[in-house]
């Protein structure tokens, strides 16, 4: 194995070391649509989001999408198989010898032509100071129908793809819910995701937004959580309706509730 494609490989055991390599692999599975990355391996998917980009590609991808590559950029490095041509009985066949690795470089260091996914412009979202205060950066990205957000406890960083309030205040409650325990499971846990959920509704009552569809879907999303369970959906509320006032509490005041385990 050659130093390059070891340093690469290396890269993804780090973040299995730091416990945050679920977090990681639960957004490389939903690539953006119609862009080079989205055939990627999942593994070079998590690669370029380890760089922080949900769209790596090559220097000629970027000057085929008239983007150019920012002087100084640094690129990251995805696997790529190495395939030598030999013959066999007079017949040519492609043999793998190994892989090696292939530069690429972030979205966020090219300039040019505007890309044909849109990135969605934030507005001036309800408790947005309360993220600011906590260090939170809040950033819009490109979605791809699968998922509306997500937070990122590694990187403190809440990115939407969607104006939507209720999505940010569903993030913005795991970041609190996160204060409130002290850390946050590796993946989707399905109490923190009840009480970001339950927590994200109340708040959308709180600023005036009572979306009757917006209702349904968190019921839906919260009864996805309680069948996991083998509880039913109120049954699931009242086990984090604790935790869900203190996520609250966090949010609405500032106040910091010492937390007790849910059993």
């Amino acid at each position: 194995m050659n130093d390059n494609v070891k340093a690469t490989l290396n890269s993804i055991l780090d973040r299995f070391e730091n416990g945050d390599i679920p977090e990681v692999v639960s957004y490389a599975m939903f690539p953006i649509a119609d862009i080079p990355s989205a055939q990627w391996s999942l593994l070079n998917r998590t690669l370029m989001m380890i760089s922080g980009t949900a769209d790596g590609r090559g220097f000629k991808q970027w000057k085929k999408a008239e983007r150019y590559v920012k002087k100084g950029s640094k690129a990251f490095y995805i696997l790529v198989p190495y395939i030598k041509k030999t013959e066999d009985n007079g017949q040519e066949k492609e043999k793998l010898m190994g892989f090696m690795v292939k530069p690429v470089f972030r979205m966020e260091d090219t300039d040019g032509k505007d890309l044909e996914y849109n990135t969605v412009k934030l507005p001036d979202l309800p408790f947005m100071e309360r993220a600011m205060e906590w260090g939170i950066s809040v950033k819009a990205i490109p979605g791809n129908y699968r998922y509306y957000g997500y937070y990122a406890p590694s990187k403190k960083v809440i990115a939407l793809a969607t104006l939507e309030e209720k999505t940010f205040f569903h993030e913005l409650s795991h970041v609190a819910h996160e204060k409130v325990k002290g850390g946050l499971c590796c993946g989707q846990n399905p109490l923190e995701e009840i009480v970001a959920e339950l927590s994200a509704q109340t708040l959308c009552r709180i600023v005036g937004k009572q979306d009757k569809d917006t209702l349904g879907n968190s019921y839906r999303y919260i009864k996805s959580y309680a069948d996991k369970l083998n509880i039913s959906p109120y049954r699931a509320c009242l086990r984090v309706i604790s935790d869900t006032e203190k996520v609250l509490n966090l949010i609405l005041k500032g106040e910091e509730v010492e937390f007790k385990k849910v059993a």
